[in-house]
């Protein structure tokens, strides 16, 4: 029963995290098209910071927190679907700490990305998810 309450938990705060890694970016390019200095890119640095501290920060914790605690429970160390869901799992959370710094110079006013760059970046964590969705239910290694 453990098993089964770790997993819905790891899952319900996995899609906590996507839904956030999905939206930062979008208001990324939000802000990005609003005029510096102006109330509306104020306004957007303030949710990118309720963003990242409200949701994003508390599920990567929880994410990484059951994560490993699911990863005992099964005893599945040896097993090469995890090294590589792992693996993502760090680029994913690499993604995340990029992100967040990206919040922070958007906020002093640094644009140093295109809407475009910003567009495509959007995509790393849903093709991410998919790879890491097929590693854990095939398991094909």
């Amino acid at each position: 029963m453990t098993y089964l309450w770790l997993k819905a938990g790891h899952i319900i705060f996995v899609i906590f995290w996507m839904a956030g890694l999905f939206m930062l970016p979008r208001l990324f390019v939000y802000h990005q098209e609003a005029p510096e200095g102006s109330e509306e890119a104020a306004k957007f640095a303030e949710r990118e910071q309720k963003l990242l501290k409200i949701i994003l920060l508390p599920s990567i914790i929880v994410v990484w927190v059951l994560g490993i605690a699911l990863a005992i429970v099964l005893d599945a160390w040896s097993q090469g679907w995890l090294h590589a869901k792992l693996l993502l799992v760090l680029i994913l959370s690499g993604y995340h700490g990029y992100m967040s710094a990206y919040a922070k110079k958007l906020a002093r006013g640094e644009r140093t990305l295109s809407g475009k760059q910003l567009r495509l970046l959007n995509e790393v964590p849903g093709l991410a998810v998919a790879v890491i969705v097929v590693l854990v239910i095939v398991k094909p290694f």
